[in-house]
């Protein structure tokens, strides 16, 4: 399958002068380098970039470039020049890529000037794209991308091959509605129109059925239950009257072979073709599911807690693997935001409940003692009920000893040994979890920057965005015990402290969580928030809270047209002028 490339479109004057149309290719080049040393697909692999196969000067040649990139999946482009040209005879006009322009910032043959013509012409057009200007003066030999610039390409690159990898792909809902979630309500309208993502549907009884036929792959089956036995650590069990030893056995079984299924729902597997099952071996060609589970399924089944943990991990039984994206509850909108920071950044997302917010003082009431360090104003208790990528332990380092969660990628097996040493597996709250089941716990012991995601829906707006970044923290041991044994001790715990601006939602941890629009949020390791407002804009999603510096705002250039002053407000009335990119 083609992976979604970025065009490379070098314009010059049509006049031609002498040296333009070298001059446009060296900048084609050396953006073409930049991107493919610095920006990966989710695979891991060099993100791909393909440069016209022609000089672009009026509409014929702006024809032959189209024709190129039809044929090789471009789903952005990136037109530069350094001289003047014919904007609108040069413009890209195909409705459906992400659009930058670079015009080099001289005086000798100012591109910049054919930039601003050429965005006045894509605004004027409805075709909206990203300015990217540097700031000093060059020279007409001084050929280096300033670093301001390369910063604006690399980020529009990132995003872009973002929106392309979602396109075409399918979000698979394995069940319905859960607890009456909302977020799990699947809104098909919204992942086509916004997404480029099909809506697929598979009951759980599927599950039962491969299971009954042994539709999987028998020989991984063993090799994961004996890496189960050996890695994964039975942890606290809090019921009153467990389940039998010869009980939890069939639950471990049973809990691999169902993840297997799983991932093979969504992802596909030729094996189950060489077994004669070729529709199942196929696939629903996903790029993220979800999984019902309560409580249909977790009443008399064993949970999904250890498929949603492995699969979110990066890593299992086969090694280091990219994390498939894999929403408990269903809940696809959490689901969708934990796939734009696995896109962004090649790490695990974190599913987890919004919890709590714990004030200092409620703290000290109930420990005797005052949070001090990033805790000092309080912090959001992020807890699933049973399921988190193992990734969020803090365990694994970096060449510097610092806590990390790695591109899925850099990941080694000494870290992986650290993130299994870090979680048990405790048997499943029975009065949740009827069926059985084990549910990773561990705790995140480490400062690391984290940004929390959430999409939402909004009856008479649509989507909208939720960011805020800021850092995981580490309690004294004695008050984190106190505090995870008054929610659930065999679930997995982060403690997360948001960064504040004094002001709005971030004028103090508490006003974040009473402004969070669900019980559900993601987050991702690093500040991303930059990333994740370029990536809206280009979906035409709104972002209702964030926490990132306004000189980090990088959007169309159209949307100064709706307001400088006000860049939140100006967001809201250009996604609702543009509306929804796959219309």
């Amino acid at each position: 399958m083609s992976k979604p490339k970025i065009g490379i479109r070098p314009i010059i004057d049509g006049r031609r002068m002498e040296g333009l149309e070298e001059k446009a290719f060296i900048m084609a080049k050396r953006a073409k380098e930049l991107i493919e040393a610095n920006v990966k697909y989710a695979d891991g692999t060099a993100a791909e970039c393909v440069i016209s196969p022609c000089a672009i000067s009026g509409s014929r040649e702006a024809y032959i470039c189209k024709e190129a990139f039809d044929k090789e999946n471009v789903v952005a482009t990136l037109s530069v020049t350094p001289c003047w040209c014919f904007g609108s005879e040069t413009m890209d006009m195909d409705p459906l890529t992400i659009k930058a322009v670079w015009g080099a910032n001289g005086t000798e043959r100012p591109g910049a000037v054919y930039l601003a013509s050429v965005l006045a012409a894509h605004e004027q057009k409805g075709l909206p794209a990203f300015s990217i200007y540097g700031r000093d003066v060059q020279d007409t030999e001084d050929q280096p991308i300033p670093a301001d610039v390369a910063e604006k390409i690399l980020r529009f690159a990132r995003c872009a091959v973002a929106v392309g990898q979602m396109r075409d792909k399918s979000y698979v809902n394995i069940g319905a509605v859960s607890m009456g979630i909302a977020g799990s309500q699947c809104d098909a309208d919204f992942f086509q129109r916004y997404l480029g993502i099909r809506a697929e549907w598979v009951d759980m009884t599927e599950i039962l059925r491969r299971r009954k036929y042994k539709i999987y792959d028998e020989e991984e089956v063993e090799r994961a239950f004996a890496w189960t036995k050996k890695y994964c650590k039975e942890g606290f069990d809090k019921n009153p009257e467990p389940h039998t030893a010869a009980q939890k056995a069939e639950e471990w079984r049973d809990v691999v072979i169902n993840t297997i299924i799983c991932r093979d729902i969504i992802l596909g597997n030729e094996k189950l073709a060489a077994k004669g099952y070729i529709e199942e071996g196929n696939g629903r060609n996903g790029i993220l599911g979800g999984f019902q589970g309560q409580r249909m399924w977790s009443d008399w089944q064993p949970n999904a807690d250890f498929a949603e943990a492995i699969l979110n991990t990066s890593f299992d039984w086969n090694g280091k693997r990219q994390p498939t994206i894999f929403a408990t509850e269903n809940d696809g909108l959490n689901g969708v935001a934990m796939l734009f920071g696995h896109l962004l950044t090649g790490t695990s997302s974190v599913f987890a409940d919004v919890r709590t917010y714990w004030s200092p003082e409620a703290v000290e009431r109930v420990s005797g003692k005052k949070l001090t360090g990033r805790a000092a104003q309080g912090f959001i208790h992020l807890i699933n009920s049973g399921a988190a990528a193992l990734d969020a332990c803090g365990q694994v380092k970096n060449e510097k000893g610092e806590s990390v969660m790695k591109p899925w990628w850099e990941m080694e097996q000494k870290d992986m040994d650290a993130c299994m040493k870090a979680t048990d597996w405790c048997p499943a709250a029975l009065d949740y979890f009827p069926g059985g089941g084990f549910s990773s716990h561990f705790n995140t012991k480490a400062e690391m920057p984290v940004t929390m995601v959430r999409v939402n829906l909004v009856a008479g707006l649509g989507p909208v965005l939720q960011i805020a970044e800021g850092y995981t923290v580490e309690l004294p041991e004695d008050v984190h015990a106190l505090i995870e044994k008054r929610t659930d001790p065999t679930w997995p715990t982060t403690w997360f402290v948001p960064n504040l601006t004094g002001k709005g939602a971030f004028k103090d941890v508490y006003s974040v969580m009473a402004n969070w629009g669900a019980n559900h949020g993601s987050f991702t390791y690093g500040h991303i928030g930059r990333d994740l407002i370029t990536l809206a804009s280009m979906l035409r999603i709104p972002v209702s809270l964030h926490n990132v510096p306004e000189e980090d705002l990088y959007r169309p250039h159209a949307w100064a047209a709706f307001g400088t002053s006000e860049p939140e407000s100006a967001d809201y009335r250009a996604c609702a002028v543009y509306g929804p990119l796959y219309k």
